[in-house]
């Protein structure tokens, strides 16, 4: 597409081809009549008479994680070419679920809505950021304009359901992301592994072996951000009397990242930059690590990979998920679970494949076994579209508590992902529960494959199909191993600090709410209970639970 057909149909809304489509109009046709046949759609007049903005386009930016952004500026020819050829692919599939599944186009202040039949799109591929840093990265363009089913008549253009597409904006990101990691790690050799960003927030799975010193080398903007967010954090505390909240926080980074964005810069060609790079990371790390960078990834990954089969649980994964999600946002929809899976397989799997669908049955899972609508259908009206149905689940919540700070920062109260981590330690009861069915199925149903759920657990290779026992133990190491470590120690983000343990989270929620117990009784003038004495450790006492009579080891699985 040229630079005047970008402009005829992203900033006009007509036909890409107007110019030529006009000049054959214009004999005996009014040029008005003639320049209204190329409009795509409403015209732009219209909009703009009724004192509204017209929307032609949405940008949508797909990256990949920093460590893999690193192994591309900085690896050789083959891997350049390994990851930009997945993240061209990523990019598409992302493109095609949501021009397959989520696209519609709707008319008449939204009572007609159709399925699109396909997208407009104009893709830029950028390869650094505003300070000349490495940052692989694809600006997808989607015409706000696309053909409404055929009528009979001559076809007619509308608008898409925008709001629906940004609803499904980080469903689209996971999906990309978990399609470039998988493939990249699966054509070399690789693995993930979890590295927290900003405390209290969902740990990136990058690339493993990737030095985070060259990631810090790749985040050039990062410690400008975090700098100018202190000064925001301390003006806010004095104006508010109080710390930020978490949507505080939010917003805090938002203007942040803003205050600190500078302005672009001249395009260079790509050969110019990786020897900039090249350069840089020399100067920053030194030959040794930059030129063994590719092998160390590889070695690292080949460790993870030998002790991760490439099977997820779904019993497990669907307990995980509706926590995670329930405990986040309480109310959720379908798009939200399929977002929480592809994490959830993004983190177990650890860059391994993975059946295609899995996803899709893991949302299913969740949404039959863990959760109820809370969407009614009101009398007299449609019935909501499946996106539009809302759902919640029944979990125990965790009390919010406040986190010490470390390296001089101030404390903070615990992030919704911090107490969604707490709240997924109900998957233990998931595995118990699993382990129950395996050991009462009878040995007709485990030994005949058509009784084998879709996406099961299962270890190739082996001569005889496994007793109920023995695959309730290849579930439990399974999953061992899949787990990041960091979830696996029991941590929910860094492991140095140990207040973030699940167990003294436990302990701390205990002690805060026996605190605002006693300072209520106080306010009411009410003389406050006894000391009960320490808070009860949940966990011990599952444990004593759990032990049979004259057996000296816990019956069941735990992770």
């Amino acid at each position: 597409m040229s630079e005047r057909q970008m402009e005829l149909a992203f900033g006009q809304g007509r036909h890409p081809d107007a110019d030529r489509i006009e000049r054959r109009l214009l004999d005996g046709v009014d040029p008005s009549a003639a320049r209204r046949a190329t409009v795509l759609g409403q015209p732009i007049e219209e909009i703009e008479a009724r004192q509204q903005t017209p929307l032609l386009a949405l940008d949508f930016t797909f990256r990949p994680q920093a460590s893999l952004t690193v192994l591309w500026a900085l690896g050789d020819a083959h891997t350049r070419r390994v990851i930009e050829g997945a993240h061209e692919r990523a990019v598409t599939q992302a493109l095609r679920w949501l021009e397959d599944d989520v696209a519609e186009t709707r008319w008449a202040s939204g009572r007609g809505r159709a399925r699109t039949p396909a997208f407009v799109i104009a893709a830029f591929r950028h390869f650094d950021n505003r300070d000349g840093a490495p940052l692989l990265h694809e600006h997808c363009l989607i015409l706000n304009r696309v053909q409404r089913p055929d009528t009979g008549g001559e076809p007619t253009w509308g608008a898409l359901d925008t709001t629906k597409l940004y609803q499904h904006v980080v469903a689209a990101g996971t999906l990309y992301t978990l399609a470039m990691t998988t493939e990249v790690c699966e054509e070399l050799g690789l693995a993930t592994a979890p590295r927290e960003v900003t405390p209290g927030l969902r740990p990136v799975m990058e690339i493993a072996g990737v030095d985070s010193e060259l990631i810090a080398w790749s985040a050039t903007r990062r410690q400008r951000i975090e700098d100018v967010l202190e000064g925001l954090t301390y003006t806010y505390a004095q104006q508010h009397g109080r710390l930020p909240g978490e949507t505080a926080r939010h917003g805090l980074g938002w203007q942040a990242a803003q205050d600190t964005r500078p302005e672009k810069k001249t395009p260079r060609p790509l050969e110019q930059l990786l020897a900039r790079w090249r350069a840089s990371a020399l100067a920053k790390v030194g030959k040794q690590i930059l030129d063994g960078l590719l092998h160390r990834c590889r070695a690292v990954g080949a460790a993870i990979r030998a002790r991760v089969d490439p099977y997820v649980d779904v019993t497990l994964a669907a307990v995980d998920v509706a926590a995670v999600v329930f405990t986040v946002r309480r109310n959720f929809s379908r798009r939200h679970v399929l977002a929480e899976a592809r994490r959830h397989l993004l983190e177990t799997l650890r860059g391994r494949a993975f059946a295609p669908g899995l996803d899709d049955h893991i949302t299913d899972r969740v949404l039959e076994d863990h959760t109820h609508r809370t969407t009614g259908i009101q009398p007299g009206r449609r019935a909501p579209a499946p996106g539009q149905i809302f759902y919640t689940a029944d979990f125990p919540e965790p009390d919010r508590w406040w986190i010490g700070g470390t390296d001089g920062k101030p404390p903070r109260e615990s992030s919704r992902y911090e107490r969604a981590r707490v709240a997924s330690l109900a998957v233990r009861n998931a595995i118990r529960s699993a382990h129950t069915r395996a050991a009462v199925c009878t040995d007709d149903q485990h030994h005949d494959p058509a009784s084998a759920p879709p996406h099961a657990v299962d270890h190739p290779g082996r001569d005889a199909p496994l007793t109920p026992a023995q695959r309730a133990v290849a579930v439990h190491a399974h999953q061992q191993a899949a787990m990041p470590d960091v979830y696996l120690e029991g941590r929910t983000t860094d492991p140095a600090t140990w207040l973030r343990t699940p167990e003294n989270l436990d302990r701390l929620a205990a002690i805060t709410r026996e605190a605002n117990a006693r300072r209520r009784a106080i306010a009411n003038g009410r003389t406050p209970a006894a000391d009960p004495g320490p808070p009860v450790d949940r966990h011990r006492q599952e444990h004593e639970q759990q032990r049979q009579p004259g057996q000296d080891q816990e019956q069941g699985f735990q992770p």
